[in-house]
């Protein structure tokens, strides 16, 4: 027997669950304002990774463990470690103050679930584009529905170690106009993910502030 069970203080598991969940930051009873954000990306871009890095919350993830039937499907050459993939959606919470919630989404990466993403942009405020250098084209998709919804997005190139690009050769390859904010980021950092946030609401604002003054009589 281990001590974990033989100490006759340790807590039983399921008082041990209980407890866990009371200490989750709870949501704000005062909480009205709830703002939609969805984090797109090819497939194992770090999607998930940058959701759980950030969220107040521990996240509601829909990971399934990838089995032989996705050879062929799915491209692993350069995610070759990668064992278990999102198949509906990731979903995070930070509460900003007593009255602002922000509720993050991470969208599925392969092709096959791509029918779920013009739902995930309903009410959405903004979106994060998370790249991988090594696989810029597996964000094209993400940038056209963007601009087809008319969903304002900034772009994050998430550090992989691969080989570096200048930002000016990013923003050729993915024909991003100057207006769309490019940053470096590590999907894996809270402090960074934050920061991507930050960037995404700051750019936000700067739109609403910009459509206030062209329509703001002369």
């Amino acid at each position: 027997m281990d001590s974990a069970t033989s100490d006759p203080k340790a807590p039983a598991p399921a008082a041990a669950a209980s407890a866990a969940v009371r200490s989750r930051p709870r949501l704000h009873s005062t909480a009205s304002n709830g703002l939609k954000i969805v984090i797109v990306g090819g497939f194992g871009v770090g999607k998930t990774t940058m959701v759980r890095s950030v969220s107040d919350i521990r996240p509601l993830n829909t990971e399934e463990v990838m089995t032989q039937a996705g050879q062929g499907v799915d491209d692993l050459s350069a995610v070759r470690g990668k064992t278990a993939t999102t198949v509906a959606f990731d979903f995070g919470r930070i509460s900003l103050n007593a009255e602002t919630v922000l509720y993050l989404f991470g969208a599925p990466g392969q092709e096959r679930f791509w029918f779920l993403w013009d739902r995930l942009f309903t009410g959405t405020l903004g979106a994060v584009v998370l790249v991988d250098t090594r696989r810029l084209a597996d964000c094209w998709y993400a940038i056209d529905r963007l601009e087809h919804h008319g969903t304002p997005f900034i772009v994050a190139r998430n550090d992989f170690g691969g080989p570096a690009h200048t930002t000016e050769e990013i923003r050729d390859a993915l024909d991003l106009s100057d207006g769309v904010p490019l940053i470096d980021c590590d999907a894996r950092s809270r402090a960074s993910s934050k920061q991507v946030l930050i960037t995404l609401v700051e750019h936000l604002r700067a739109r609403v502030k910009a459509l206030e003054t062209s329509e703001t009589p002369s």
